[in-house]
């Protein structure tokens, strides 16, 4: 049963923007993000509504995730109340079974184009993997990445799906909405990735527990919306044995890793595994004694977080 009012947040406006509002019950509230969520929230919460908000990114965009979070701050305490910040729609991992879903729906004998708007290196960097992942496990013998607005873009997709054998091309999108077809003659789109059920099902269960993590523990999901974007840097890697990141961090060892107190919770996927939202920001290993910064010293190997005004998104927001 659903229990107030759900606010989908799904960044600038744009054709991905437009494809998730043709898809969710028209009772849910989307919205672009920003003031826009701000305003949004407000008002239902005037009127007596909670409200649960579901960053709508499909697991390449955990910067979304973070600024709803940080918007959600600028709340009243009366008004935060009331409000939750559910996980985010999907992480890389349920993006990869989904893709890995809709490709069995294609003849094994078509090539797969992953398509998705072009994000920063880390964001095509971890669309590559999925791709990859894709083909591993699946039937199809290629399996390409394309990027909207970036490098290698659809039509150069297609050109090197056939120079690799293949008569004919599928446009796989790993995103909301899909690219106009390139070349007609040799390929065709794959559909959206999600059909209007399916997302009614993931957003409900998005929502129910978001609430349950609420009722049973206080936890009202911005803590956690805070640290989408930092959770795991790309800017080094874990050896054998692992590392540790001080007090409250995290340690990789030999059969996993766990996360100490205050650290963000996993995802929960819906066959109930547990899944990490993808990181998109540098983080460096804090130094210790011996190499500790001198004192004065402004360290400069970090990346500022995106979207400091709480109310006002990245004009470069584009939705993945």
């Amino acid at each position: 049963m659903r229990r107030g009012e759900v606010v989908a947040v799904c960044g600038h406006e744009s054709d991905g923007g437009r494809a998730v509002r043709g898809l969710l019950d028209p009772r849910v509230s989307c919205v672009t993000g920003g003031r826009e969520l701000f305003r949004c929230v407000r008002a239902l919460r005037a009127r007596g509504e909670p409200v649960c908000v579901v960053p709508m990114t499909l697991g390449r965009d955990p910067e979304l995730v973070a600024d709803a979070a940080r918007t959600l701050l600028g709340l009243s305490a009366e008004e935060r109340s009331g409000t939750v910040l559910a996980e985010p729609f999907g992480t890389a991992e349920h993006l990869t079974g989904w893709l890995r879903a809709a490709a069995t729906r294609v003849p094994e004998t078509s090539a797969l184009l992953v398509t998705a708007p072009s994000g920063d290196p880390f964001v095509d960097a971890d669309l590559f993997r999925i791709a990859r992942l894709v083909r591993q496990y699946g039937r199809h013998r290629t399996v390409e990445v394309a990027l909207t607005g970036g490098d290698p873009d659809p039509a150069e997709g297609v050109r090197r799906c056939r120079a690799l054998g293949a008569e004919r091309v599928v446009l796989l999108p790993a995103a909301w909405a899909a690219p106009p077809v390139p070349d007609p003659e040799h390929c065709e789109p794959g559909g959206p990735l999600l059909a209007a059920s399916a997302v009614a099902g993931v957003l409900g269960a998005r929502v129910a527990e978001a609430w349950h993590l609420r009722d049973r523990h206080g936890d009202d999901g911005l803590s956690r919306g805070l640290t989408a974007a930092d959770a795991h840097g790309h800017s080094h890697s874990h050896g054998p044995g692992g590392h540790s990141h001080g007090p409250g961090g995290h340690s990789h060892g030999p059969g996993g890793h766990s996360h100490g107190p205050g650290g963000p919770a996993p995802v929960r996927a819906q066959d109930g595994q547990g899944a990490h939202g993808s990181p998109r920001t540098l983080r460096a290993v804090s130094p210790g004694p011996a190499d500790a910064a001198p004192r004065g010293f402004r360290r400069t190997d970090s990346v500022p977080r995106r979207g400091a005004d709480p109310h006002v998104l990245p004009s470069s927001r584009s939705l993945r």
